[in-house]
């Protein structure tokens, strides 16, 4: 309450509309009296029991009139019972103001006697009577509790100092000048307030109207004012108090004075903010309220480590205290989405029984028995352990042989989920590791994406085309696929959104590749590379028949007993109409027949059932592949090698020629350097050995060397045409020709070694389709041959040579 509201402090008959007034409004008035009231006043007049009014949050002075709403039934039949009688009674403050059915216990001892002036009807049914206070009194009994208090008091009597006293007369004017040093430090209290405490001339008075009126610190510093005896103690303990509130009002005016010089746009948006958010509680529309109530509610029955629970529960109540206009709202609204979404504890049961998996895995691949072996190594651990860390498997070989389809078959034996990652042109770290969050658009790494998709923490994941990441200025994101795939760290992984450590150990992850030269060592070395080479043609036949062709018929709608395909029909297609280590070329030709007799169904035209070799051709056109077949070589210095590409294995020629000129060499055909170098090296070492090949020396300063290797517009690299230069050049100085059905692949030295090759088998199968029928090959190269299954080998002779003079032994005619 506070006295500093009224209009008038001073005028008596202005009293009774200034009290109504206040007493409807959120401040309530006071306004001193005549401090000679209490002469008025007999003991006669004094009712014994006296009733006694409690105060909750109000201390009554003598002398100063005071509006007090009364609510409690026990208060109103008192001052209706009073004001009907003497209209005198006690009034004695509460030490709690929370207590709402106070007893003696919780009221003070001393009190002040007062009387009755007016009691105010209000419109809401509230009462509001209007006391004078008289004297000081202390209770010595209470008599009764019901309908009210009445209690046997005992009156104080002030003690005042002589009107000559200079000290009490200094400590007055100190009163004076501290609530008038308070008045003008104050933003709260009119100037006009000063011109009321200059109108009191009485000490007593102005202590006591002073007391009455401020609001201190502590509820029970009024209280202790009006229990000290001595006016001039009472005084001095008033001073000390408004010292304490001068003190208390200087900090809070510093501080606010250093809030509005240091407050920006930003800081006043913010307060703003909070008030629309205070606004909106008030109105019951705050839709923070329901959110935090459907997370809790999920949040409950999640399945999350402890120290995720922690966090969740930390950032969930600070979303609560934020305005849903703030900037950062939706940042952390959609932190906590993804925090209660992943599946942190959550695992789909593994399918054990092994003969089921091996069913699955035959069912949806042919071939590829090394990968199926290893999943199925795996789950026997699985089995007979209860839990095993799962394996980095790297699968690596030309396009179209099943690497990425392989993953969904191996998800779908085990029982798991299936997410898939592109990495191809993947240059930003953030990628793999996710973004912090105190960037606009945010969010996790594509590992906690994808687990996120899956909605169990031990899915199946590819990382596809793992060789074909790139990196710049923004990061290398094979280094922070070191973490991912590395089965000692990945249990602890750290995404940079989610800053928690989440576990990848559970996750089976499968890369894909078509080349292992391009991949980060230290990333190599983490996982277990299993090499997925091309098809021969019987092998493609068994995939067609079993795959490709009934998958093409479900995707077309075609019924099996409408269409099917010839054998021959197959053969056509794979060798007239692909030229791949994969089927990917051959599935786009079935469906491009498939298509055309859907055509012919939908038009109801009539069509062969069955698909001939001359049919296929017919619908597909003229071949679009030139068919890789070394003929009959009727040419010196003509010879053929083998090549790996990603694509698989290729045969090239090699073609050498002389003519008149210094001696130079010239190499064409969009060579590599290395190549280049290889081509050098076999030239070097025919020189050298002239006379064991009887060829004249003198040629070489008169002949200049051409070597070409065909389709210049394809970049060729690499050692393992090395042997091969070295034949077409001994064959064009020689004048011996190439045996006819020989190819060869092997790296040469200077001292004459032949040095073994990599991509072998994908060699083996261009040389296959290309009517090869010996094979020359470096001696080291044989552990490699051994590996390879029998029916890669049939119809095909191995040579194995340690040096080139075997080569051109073996390689030319005599």
């Amino acid at each position: 309450m506070s006295f500093w509201q009224l209009e008038d402090y001073m005028a008596f008959d202005k009293l009774e509309k200034i009290f109504v007034t206040s007493a409807m409004g959120d401040n309530i008035g006071f306004i001193p009296l005549n401090e000679d009231v209490s002469e008025s006043f007999t003991e006669k007049e004094l009712p014994m029991p006296l009733p006694i009014l409690v105060l909750r949050n109000a201390v009554l002075f003598p002398l100063i009139v005071m509006p007090i709403t009364v609510g409690r039934d026990k208060s109103i039949k008192l001052i209706r019972k009073a004001y009907s009688g003497s209209r005198i009674l006690g009034a004695i403050g509460q030490m709690d103001p929370g207590v709402e059915e106070p007893e003696t216990g919780d009221l003070y001892c001393t009190g002040t006697l007062a009387r009755i002036l007016k009691i105010f009807e209000m419109p809401d049914g509230a009462v509001t009577v209007l006391l004078q206070g008289i004297q000081r009194f202390v209770v010595e009994k209470y008599v009764q509790h019901q309908p009210f208090f009445t209690a046997y008091i005992r009156m104080l009597t002030d003690i005042e100092p002589p009107k000559s006293d200079k000290d009490f007369e200094a400590i007055t004017g100190a009163v004076r000048d501290s609530i008038s040093k308070m008045i003008n430090s104050s933003s709260h209290m009119p100037p006009e307030a000063a011109f009321a405490i200059r109108n009191i001339e009485s000490p007593k008075l102005l202590v006591n109207f002073i007391s009455a009126n401020i609001e201190f610190e502590n509820h029970s510093d009024r209280q202790i004012l009006l229990e000290i005896d001595d006016v001039k103690e009472r005084a001095l303990k008033l001073i000390e108090l408004l010292g304490h509130e001068i003190q208390l009002m200087e900090i809070k005016n510093d501080i606010q004075r250093k809030v509005r010089s240091e407050m920006d746009q930003q800081q006043r948006e913010y307060f703003l903010h909070q008030q629309i958010k205070t606004i909106q509680n008030e109105l019951g529309n705050n839709a923070t309220d329901g959110e935090v109530e459907r997370l809790s509610k999920k949040a409950a029955v999640k399945k999350w480590p402890q120290y995720v629970k922690e966090t969740f529960e930390k950032e969930l109540n600070k979303f609560e205290k934020m305005s849903p206009i703030a900037g950062d709202f939706s940042m952390q609204m959609n932190y906590l989405e993804t925090l209660i979404d992943l599946p942190w504890d959550e695992c789909s049961q593994d399918n054990l029984d092994l003969n089921r998996v091996k069913e699955v895995l035959d069912e949806d691949h042919f071939g590829l028995e090394e990968v199926k072996e290893r999943i199925l190594e795996y789950l026997s651990v699985i089995k007979l352990k209860g839990d095993l860390k799962s394996p980095i498997i790297c699968l690596y070989g030309p396009p179209g042989v099943g690497k990425t389809s392989l993953g969904k078959s191996v998800a779908r034996a085990l029982n798991r989920k299936f997410g898939r990652i592109s990495l191809g042109g993947l240059h930003d770290e953030a990628e793999i590791r996710g973004h912090r969050r105190t960037y606009i658009g945010a969010m996790p790494g594509r590992i906690v994406q994808t687990i996120n998709r899956c909605k169990t923490s031990n899915p199946v994941i590819i990382l596809d085309e793992i060789d074909k990441v790139g990196n710049d200025f923004k990061g290398d994101p094979s280094s922070a696929l070191l973490e991912v795939l590395d089965p000692e760290q990945n249990s602890t992984f750290r995404d940079n959104y989610l800053d928690l450590d989440y576990d990848l150990s559970r996750v089976m992850f499968i890369t894909t590749a078509n080349r292992v030269d391009t991949i980060h060592p230290a990333l190599r070395d983490r996982m277990e590379m299993i090499n997925l080479t091309g098809y021969i043609i019987q092998e493609k036949m068994e995939i067609a028949k079993r795959h490709l062709i009934p998958k093409a018929l479900e995707a077309h709608g075609v019924k099996p007993k409408q269409l099917s395909f010839d054998d021959s029909a197959i053969v056509t297609i794979i060798d007239e109409y692909t030229r791949e280590s994969g089927v990917r070329n051959l599935d786009k030709h079935i469906a491009k027949i498939i298509r055309n007799r859907a055509k012919a169904l939908a038009f109801g035209e009539k069509y062969r059932k069955k698909i001939s070799a001359s049919e296929a051709k017919k619908i597909l056109g003229t071949s679009k592949v030139q068919k890789e077949i070394i003929g009959v070589n009727n040419f010196i210095g003509v010879t053929t090698g083998l090549a790996w590409t990603e694509a698989g294995g290729e045969i090239l020629f090699v073609e050498a020629s002389v003519s008149p000129g210094k001696g130079t060499l010239q190499i064409t055909g969009n060579l590599g350097d290395v190549m280049k170098e290889s081509a050098i090296i076999a030239l070097e070492y025919i020189k050298a050995h002239a006379t064991d090949l009887n060829i004249n020396e003198e040629v070489f300063e008169k002949k200049n060397v051409h070597i070409h290797i065909p389709e210049g517009a394809i970049p060729k690299d690499g050692p393992s045409a090395g042997i091969t230069m070295l034949t077409s050049i001994a064959s064009i100085f020689t004048g011996r020709k190439v045996k006819k059905g020989i190819a060869m692949t092997g790296e040469i030295t200077l001292r004459g070694k032949v040095l073994p090759v990599g991509g072998v088998k994908e060699k083996i199968l261009a040389a296959k389709r290309a009517g090869v029928s010996t094979i020359i090959l470096s001696a080291d190269n044989k552990k490699n041959i051994i590996e390879i299954k029998q029916e890669y080998l049939e119809g095909l002779i191995f040579r194995y040579v340690e040096t080139m003079k075997e080569v051109l032994n073996i390689a030319l005619e005599y």
